[in-house]
């Protein structure tokens, strides 16, 4: 008897997705609540499991088609646990020629070399785990997980692609290639949903908002301080590692507290003022930018802020961020200085109606008290929507957060 598998609800307001990937092939085994395909939506990726253990029919839909929300994508014939209807098939595999390598599937990521997850690789890989297999072409089933329950992570495929490369260069003849070519290559890949929604919301605050960037810079010397002093402690009692991003949200909930402004909206010929922050926090992604949100970030500690920060990373790399946490937001923080960015002017996030972009951290000369002398200093930029937003509550705003970081007890007294 055949079960059919459904597009599950997605949120609210979440009415159709793209297929993105198929996990399973027409005829492997499958186990119950097993992921067989993965959904992209226009915040998240969201994997469809099998309803019943079985073995998995044919695909009704293609990789790229959108698919509504209760429609069916596959069915899948029950009898058979997914370990043991592997294994026969399992058999023919092994026996496969070995000099006629397979063709790359279609509708993939490209030729890159990338070697496809086939039916016999381990069953339970992430979205972040898959995309490693596929591009450094490691063949999971060879690679012992070094995650909870012995599942593979994506450290342990970019270890096994060293490895691997490690020997070929060692052996690689030092003649250089008589028939190195010339073409030149262009390569297509259609955009993802998220892809697509990031781009038109960017494109939409351009065309929306009148934005303006300011700037400041900080002196950072005291908070590396204070960080450099507790942070073996701090990660002692609380689990987690101490980093700039929990004194950054601090010290911004305090300036957001004094100029109002900068943490309200526009909604319609209405500026809507919250009594709270909600503060974004821009993480990368497989896929892209996500922008999950600490909900009232005014209320927590510095730990909690951290706790809550590195799980929202990890998630994300994981592709299991849930949409309700990418919800609403006050304000954003946007941390460009961890790929080396010296300085931009980032792009608010509507209807919000700020951002606060964070540099790199580097020596420069300054001056303190008639004195040149160097200083790790950072670069600020607060880009607004100047329809809000006055020049005088950008400024104060900056300044009240470069006051906060360079003097870190601020934080502690709320002055």
């Amino acid at each position: 008897m055949a079960t059919e598998v459904l597009v599950p609800t997605l949120g609210e307001s979440i009415t159709e997705a793209t297929l993105g990937e198929w996990l399973k092939q027409p005829g492997d085994a499958v186990a119950a609540d097993e992921p067989i395909a993965s959904l992209e939506t226009d915040k998240v990726s969201v994997e469809v499991p099998s309803p019943v253990a079985g073995v998995l029919g044919q695909h009704a839909v293609k990789v790229g088609d959108t698919v509504q929300v209760g429609a069916m994508i596959a069915t899948v014939e029950a009898g058979g646990s997914g370990a043991a209807a592997a294994k026969p098939a399992a058999q023919p595999a092994a026996e496969a020629p070995k000099s006629e390598a397979p063709a790359p599937a279609a509708g993939g990521y490209g030729n890159h070399g990338a070697t496809p997850v086939t039916s016999d690789a381990p069953a339970a890989l992430s979205p972040s785990v898959r995309r490693a297999v596929l591009e450094t072409g490691v063949d999971p089933s060879g690679v012992r997980g070094s995650g909870k329950d012995g599942r593979l992570t994506k450290e342990d495929i970019a270890a096994a692609a060293t490895a691997k490369s490690a020997p070929a260069a060692a052996e690689a003849p030092q003649t250089p290639s008589v028939a190195a070519s010339t073409g030149r290559k262009e390569e297509r890949v259609r955009m993802t949903r998220l892809r697509q929604t990031i781009a038109k919301r960017l494109k939409d605050a351009q065309n929306t908002a009148a934005l303006l960037t300011t700037f400041n810079d900080v002196d950072m010397t005291a908070v590396i301080e204070a960080r450099a002093k507790y942070k073996d402690l701090f990660e002692k009692k609380h689990g987690v590692r101490l980093g700039f991003m929990g004194f950054f949200v601090k010290a911004a909930c305090m300036a957001l507290k004094d100029i109002p402004a900068v943490n309200a909206s526009i909604e319609g010929d209405e500026i809507v003022y919250h009594d709270y922050v909600d503060i974004s926090v821009a993480v990368s992604a497989p896929n892209g930018l996500v922008v999950p949100v600490i909900r009232d970030a005014q209320d927590l500690s510095v730990a909690g802020i951290e706790k809550t920060i590195g799980d929202f990373g990890k998630r994300a790399k994981d592709g299991t961020l849930k949409m309700d946490e990418m919800k609403g937001g006050t304000f954003t923080i946007s941390n460009g200085g961890v790929f080396g960015s010296l300085m931009s002017t980032p792009i608010i996030n509507p209807p919000q109606a700020a951002v606060l972009g964070l540099h790199r951290i580097e020596d420069r000369p300054v001056v303190r008290d008639g004195q040149v002398v160097v200083r790790p200093m950072m670069y600020l930029a607060l880009s607004y929507d100047h329809r809000l937003i006055d020049g005088r509550e950008a400024v104060t705003f900056l300044v009240a957060l470069k006051n906060a970081i360079e003097d870190p007890t601020r934080i502690l007294i709320d002055l």
